[in-house]
């Protein structure tokens, strides 16, 4: 489970780095400043998640716990949601799946709610 979390994770911040460089080089021409700044904000919390991604994959490589793969697909979630709905919105001008962006981002949520659950519930180590 934690080989696939990082496996989607690192492609997860490839797809993110390669809509970032869509966005400035592609986007920025066509797309009004409003779309371009929500597109722009898609793929800031797409990368930082793709990021918190493999932290709960290496997590959950390292320590063993589920609660770890659990923040790793609530992280996958939320980046479907939240960052796919803001770049459909900037691109389509499609509205009504602006309803989505809440959820993905009770998604981000619920993943930081699981990591910070899970290393507050490791063994402490002797060595500290």
């Amino acid at each position: 489970m934690a080989n696939r979390i990082l496996v989607i994770g690192a492609l997860m911040a490839l797809i993110g780095v390669a809509a970032g460089a869509f966005g400035a080089h592609g986007l920025r021409p066509i797309l009004t400043e409003k779309m371009m700044t929500t597109f722009e904000t898609g793929v800031r919390y797409h990368l930082v998640h793709a990021l918190a991604m493999l932290i709960a994959g290496l997590s959950a490589h390292g320590f063993g716990q589920r609660i770890f793969a659990w923040a790793g697909w609530s992280f996958l979630i939320g980046l479907l949601l939240f960052s796919g709905s803001l770049y459909t919105l900037a691109l389509s001008g499609i509205r009504g799946l602006g309803i989505l962006t809440p959820f993905g981002g009770l998604a981000f949520l619920i993943g930081w709610g699981c990591l910070a659950w899970g290393y507050w519930k490791l063994p402490l180590s002797r060595n500290t």
